[in-house]
């Protein structure tokens, strides 16, 4: 496992968050930038897995797939439209600076 964390952004989140999490030297890839525009909610778990990265997702069905027990490498969850994007970035940030990615193994943060 890498030794800091590494975040996927799901389909619909914004480029902007992308943008600042880059900005500020965090490793972070998007659904767009790999190909998986339309993907399930399975691929883009599996992908972020087969990365070792933390999903970042406003999706709930990631929170379903959670409760229905699916190994992950951690998922950061934040509601639609509940908060900024400056605020998602400094959640996310948070979580980066706060936690070691076998901390997120398995594990949901909530924004």
């Amino acid at each position: 496992m890498p030794r800091t964390i590494r975040f996927h952004l799901d389909e619909n989140v914004s480029s902007a968050i992308a943008d600042s999490l880059r900005r500020r030297g965090i490793d972070v890839t998007s659904t767009p930038e790999e190909g998986l525009i339309s993907a399930s909610d399975e691929e883009q778990l599996a992908f972020a897995v087969s990365q070792e990265r933390v999903i970042f997702t406003q999706d709930a069905d990631f929170l379903r797939l959670n409760q229905a027990g699916a190994t992950h490498t951690g998922i950061a969850f934040c509601r639609k439209n509940s908060r900024s994007i400056g605020e998602i970035v400094n959640g996310l940030v948070l979580i980066w600076e706060l936690l070691e990615p076998e901390e997120m193994r398995d594990r949901v943060e909530f924004l």
